[in-house]
């Protein structure tokens, strides 16, 4: 089986090559909006988007204009990166089934980044990588990169620059220690509910220090643009960023590791998460209703880090021996689990399920309920419904029903 994984450093710097990693970055990010302009130009005249390899053409012609000479000294295959990268977003835009935001313009300063697909060069003995067009570049090197290199990408997080790289391994597929098959439902109040009534809380990090960051965004307003009163407090609201992700994303991960080590099967909502956390503002001819409320719970979900915390579960699962199932979520919180009865007046309130079949008045916790529904359906998916499931539950650990 083949597995993908990815090693992150810490690049070693100075004035000089930051100075080159930062022009890399610029040209790509400049590649990235010209192409961008160019591909909105031919949908503004009802023309199709050019392909990758059409990109390419208008690449060369880029780099003979007097203007973006520069680009000549950037790696092509950095540049040409960007353009791959701006045709899968855009083919991701236009996904019928499952579509995704539409690209938008970079701006410096914000996730500055470039990718070399081959060219590279890692030398795990003295902790270093050779990088087209710059150099070697050594790297604080915490272990050893195992596995077919396949790509690398330099970023930039704060006043620090990394080097991510992404590797193959073929390995033997795994088999996970557990059988436990869980269904879990991801809330806003609760941010995981399992089948087995665990269920984990919020850490709602953005909320708890958002009014900080609010008096730091407050007092950049009042300061002249690029004054080093402004570059200080600049630097100051981009390290509180910083340590929101990290503490975010250090409970995701804790969380995705503790249930792929204790669960062979997680089943999840397919939920769309893109379409969920969309602004409900609208247009001045059609304005939004709820829009406070709204705007809540987009910040709630896009706090919670759902996206974030599916794609690490699915790939630790999967390095386990495990799998993670997504479900359809139609009715997952309106079907009763005793009876089966669906209505949408079973959960009148956000935390409280009650069914209102006559004779049953199943009443529960909506969260466990949605993730005992979850699971039914996950399990119905893998066709181990009807005795099939007797047989299941019978077996199976108590922890994972």
């Amino acid at each position: 089986m083949i597995l993908r994984k990815t090693y992150k450093f810490r690049l070693k710097t100075n004035k000089t090559l930051t100075r080159k990693l930062s022009q890399f970055a610029g040209c790509s990010r400049l590649v990235w909006n010209k192409a961008l302009a160019f591909q909105k130009e031919r949908l503004n005249a009802k023309q199709s988007c050019l392909s990758y390899s059409g990109l390419t053409k208008e690449l060369t012609q880029w780099k003979k204009q007097e203007d973006l000479f520069f680009l000549k000294e950037v790696h092509s295959q950095a540049l040409q990166q960007s353009l791959k990268n701006l045709s899968q977003a855009l083919k991701e835009a236009f996904d019928k089934t499952n579509p995704k935001q539409f690209p938008k313009f970079k701006k410096k300063g914000q996730r500055d980044s470039f990718r070399y697909p081959q060219g590279f060069k890692i030398d795990n003995n003295n902790g270093r990588i050779f990088l087209p067009k710059i150099g070697w570049v050594r790297y604080y090197k915490s272990q050893n990169v195992i596995g077919e290199a396949k790509n690398v990408t330099v970023s930039k997080k704060g006043q620090h620059w990394f080097v991510s790289i992404q590797v193959e391994i073929d390995v033997e597929i795994p088999k996970h220690p557990s059988s436990s098959i869980i269904g879990a439902d991801l809330g806003v109040v609760r941010f995981l509910t399992l089948s087995n009534q665990k269920y984990y809380e919020p850490l709602n990090i953005f909320k708890k220090l958002k009014n900080k960051l609010a008096k730091l965004q407050k007092k950049l307003a009042k300061k002249e643009k690029f004054s080093n009163k402004w570059k200080r407090l600049k630097f100051k609201i981009t390290k509180l960023h910083i340590r929101i992700a990290n503490i975010r994303n250090d409970y995701l991960h804790k969380i995705s590791s503790e249930l792929s080590q204790n669960h062979a099967i997680v089943i999840l909502e397919d939920l769309k998460i893109v379409n969920m956390s969309k602004s409900a503002k609208g247009t001045v001819e059609n304005p939004g209703k709820n829009v406070k409320q709204k705007s809540g719970l987009n910040r709630a979900i896009l706090d919670q880090g759902w996206r974030e915390f599916i794609r690490q579960l699915e790939y630790k699962l999967t390095w386990s021996g495990g799998q993670l199932i997504q479900v359809n979520p139609r009715n997952t919180s309106r079907k009763c689990p005793k009876c089966n009865y669906i209505s949408a007046e079973n959960r009148k309130t956000q935390a409280t399920f009650y069914c209102q079949q006559k004779d049953c008045n199943y009443t529960a916790n909506a969260d466990y309920v949605g993730s005992l529904n979850i699971r039914e359906a996950g399990l119905a998916l893998l066709g181990l419904g009807g005795s099939s499931l007797e047989h299941l539950l019978k077996s199976q650990p108590t922890e994972g029903v």
